[in-house]
């Protein structure tokens, strides 16, 4: 059964099942998760953890024993086995298959791991524990459901949550909930009173937004030149090697280019020729609306330009370039404004 951190607790109430598998990539909610499961655990009787983890030494058989040796304190076991990869290989599905089949109200297994797919969820093992157990995704939380989770913290916290300060926190950490907690629990010693005013609350929060380079590709295939601009600001901010968003930008527009012909000779769109997976087709057909074929056209040829100058050493300013280029996804047109890419003597 899946259920989503939001939902977490509401289902702990309802009852403690012998499985949970907490897998994602967004490490606040994993944490908030785990937590909530082993709080409810311990009201329960399972005050001992046993903590395994996964790796290439790794003996499953220690798992086995693990869930037949009781404490001498304890009745109830608890265990937390860390899957970072998501797979267990062919021995741990079999062990993990057997444990789905002897599920007891004395035995908890808590499975934690990073962002796992669909190859990985169709597998018995995983099926098997579903069935008796609880699937938690924790994946990074954006726009409104990310607006709804900065509320409830407001709301733990004791202050006033008011759409405008939510949209205000979620720019700020959007992609960070770590940092965006602590916004919250910093907003909540600076204001006791529970009501800090927009502007009160703009001049205390720091902007702790982090994004990847497939953050800003969504983003410029939705259109959102503003969002846009703002991540390829916080890119390089971080650090990151401008021919990683360029790889990454000639890649988009080779998949655009090859929709936009498709789309153009009267071909159906092969959505999984390119890999491109039901949640992301929206984004895709808004691109495909506002580009043609003339445009890539001039895409290619800065994406080019610009390419040859990175690999010569012979641009000072890389992302005033690529923030050009990006709008050129959008599109806006740039004729009026050539790159300059200040090559050297």
């Amino acid at each position: 059964m899946q259920v989503y951190p939001n939902r977490l607790k509401a289902a702990l109430a309802q009852r403690l099942t012998p499985f949970y598998m907490v897998f994602g990539d967004e490490p606040q909610q994993k944490m908030e998760t785990l937590q909530a499961i082993r709080e409810v655990a311990l009201r329960q009787g399972f005050d001992e953890r046993q903590s395994l983890t996964v790796d290439s030494q790794f003996n499953w058989n220690n798992l086995v024993e693990a869930t037949q040796t009781l404490s001498l304190f304890s009745s109830k076991q608890f265990i937390e086995l860390e899957l970072p990869t998501g797979k267990p290989g062919t021995e741990g599905s079999k062990i993990l298959s057997m444990l789905a089949t002897q599920s007891s109200d004395d035995l908890l297994v808590v499975i934690h791991g990073a962002k796992i797919g669909k190859d990985v969820q169709s597998s018995k093992w995983f099926k098997l524990l579903d069935k008796n157990g609880v699937y938690v995704p924790c994946y990074p939380l954006e726009g409104n459901s990310l607006q709804q989770w900065l509320s409830q913290q407001m709301h733990t916290e004791g202050l006033q949550a008011s759409k405008e300060i939510c949209q205000l926190l979620a720019d700020y950490c959007e992609g960070n909930l770590l940092a965006a907690k602590q916004e919250v629990q910093k907003l909540a010693l600076l204001y006791p009173a529970g009501n800090p005013s927009l502007e009160q609350v703009e001049q205390a929060v720091v902007d702790q937004s982090r994004f990847t380079v497939f953050h800003l590709i969504d983003v410029l295939l939705a259109g959102d030149a503003q969002k846009a601009l703002k991540m390829l600001y916080r890119l390089e901010s971080e650090g990151i090697e401008p021919t990683i968003i360029l790889w990454a930008l000639t890649r988009e527009w080779q998949t655009i280019q090859a929709l936009l012909f498709a789309q153009q000779t009267g071909q159906a769109l092969n959505w999984n020729q390119h890999r491109i997976w039901g949640n992301r087709q929206a984004l895709y057909l808004s691109a495909l609306q506002r580009l043609d074929l003339a445009q890539m056209h001039a895409l290619q040829k800065k994406l080019t330009t610009l390419d040859f100058a990175i690999k010569q050493s012979q641009i000072l300013r890389p992302y005033v370039e690529l923030c050009h280029l990006c709008l050129m996804f959008i599109p806006f047109n740039l004729e009026a404004f050539p790159l300059d890419y200040g090559l050297s003597d």
